[in-house]
């Protein structure tokens, strides 16, 4: 037998009414903060993520699924290609190609599946869903304004409470700007010098290349070390400092509760100065939700032209786990089944359930073969409120019995009030 590949599975109802809960809730925040919907390939060029995301984070260096994409003809050059891990460099890959900067402050959200060759865990697959967000345009347009990261911070607080998960805390950082980072890079280089033969393997090559790197390590032997590293703010200029100021005074004013976390550096090399986490205890240890930050530089790096720009991803799958609602709380069940009782009675059923539907009754069509008792155990069995039975007499009377399956209430209903009857029944 052929199953899923290990580190994925298939989303099966009921649960998938979770999903399209989160989703929908998702648009509905969206649309009220103006943001519009994009939707980018699934693949890209290899580059793009080796330029952006950096060559020597762990999603480039081990989880990329990449692969040589051979020309057609023997004249063609093939090209190296991979499956998204993540979707903000795409997104500023598009803003450069279709020139967006044309609109001013592009306010954008995607919703879709990335890939990365993680070691399967709870909540984490290699592949997997994400929600995610980016604010980005020229200077003139205010992207560069800390009013931008804040009002993404609050959309992230309204959009978990409106999930119905209120117990998130969201930690915040700034992680400077590139010339801070390099003065940064500089001091842990030196105050690693003397501990890094100790630490992981991984951890000893980050000190070489990307020092800040080293705060991803999750060995349990180096975290002491780790501990007391310096922090990045110490090393802010003033106006980093500045701005991560005036973030913090907005959260205060819109009354969005945080904590500060000067080890937080998110990983990946294209995020400057604010950096966030959304976290949730019933995660367990891998207990972050979603996360971004600020990526001034990003479009830039890309060949693209100044482009200010802040995003958050909220990873779908760890968000569902969060979630206190039941699938079959959510799942919207049959409002009535239709029995059809004898031959030639599915058709009838159909136009029914046409006309119903017409009126948006969730209507579940039964068989003429069904005997009707093996039809109102069906319509049980799904959590249908009611039963319509659909027979030669009531079709030639045009009223036809409506049974109220919680109730067990029976009553003969005229074709043309069917609809407002089942609805007033919610």
């Amino acid at each position: 037998m052929i199953k899923a590949v290990r580190g994925t599975r298939d989303l099966l109802p009921p649960e998938t009414a979770l999903w399209n809960f989160v989703e929908a809730a998702a648009r509905d925040v969206f649309r009220a903060y103006n943001f519009q919907e994009i939707r980018t390939p699934i693949f890209e060029e290899t580059q793009l993520f080796a330029r952006s995301v950096g060559e020597e984070t762990d999603i480039v260096s081990k989880e990329m699924y990449t692969w040589e994409d051979r020309g057609r003809a023997a004249s063609e050059k093939g090209q190296s290609l991979t499956l998204r891990p993540e979707n903000t460099a795409g997104v500023v890959r598009a803003y450069i190609e279709h020139k967006l900067w044309e609109r001013g402050l592009n306010k954008l959200y995607y919703i879709g599946p990335q890939f990365r060759r993680e070691r399967p865990q709870k909540g984490r697959y290699r592949q997997f869903y994400q929600i995610g967000a980016e604010v980005i345009g020229p200077p003139s347009a205010g992207s560069e304004s800390p009013a931008r990261d804040a009002e993404v911070l609050e959309l992230l607080a309204t959009f978990l409470d409106r999930l119905g998960i209120n117990d998130w805390t969201l930690q915040l950082n700034s992680v400077g700007c590139p010339k801070d980072r390099e003065v940064y890079n500089e001091a842990l280089r030196t105050a690693l010098a003397p501990v890094v033969q100790t630490m992981c393997a991984d951890c000893q090559r980050r000190a070489v290349t990307n020092p800040l790197r080293i705060f991803d390590c999750k060995v349990p032997e180096d975290q002491p070390i780790i501990a007391k590293l310096p922090r990045i703010s110490q090393f802010l200029d003033e106006d980093c400092r500045q701005h991560f100021e005036q973030v913090q005074e907005i959260l205060k004013a819109v009354d969005v509760p945080f904590t500060l976390n000067d080890r937080l550096v998110r990983g990946l090399d294209y995020y400057t100065r604010t950096a966030f986490e959304f976290t949730h205890g019933a995660l367990g240890a891998q207990n972050a939700i979603l996360g971004g930050g600020r990526y001034d530089g990003l479009s830039e790096s890309l060949g693209g032209p100044s482009a200010p720009g802040v995003g958050f991803s909220i990873g779908e799958d760890r968000l569902v786990l969060a979630l206190k609602e039941s699938a079959e709380a959510v799942q919207r069940k049959p409002d009535v089944y239709i029995a059809p009782l004898g031959a030639g009675m599915d058709r009838e059923a159909a136009r029914l359930a046409r006309e119903l539907r017409r009126h948006d009754v969730v209507v579940e069509l039964g068989d003429e073969s069904f005997r009707l008792k093996k039809s109102l155990e069906t319509a049980s069995k799904m959590d249908a409120r009611f039963a319509l039975i659909v027979g030669e007499n009531e079709v030639k009377s045009g009223s036809f019995a409506l049974k109220n399956l919680e109730t067990g209430e029976q009553v003969s209903v005229p074709r043309a009030e069917l609809a407002r009857k089942i609805q007033s029944g919610r």
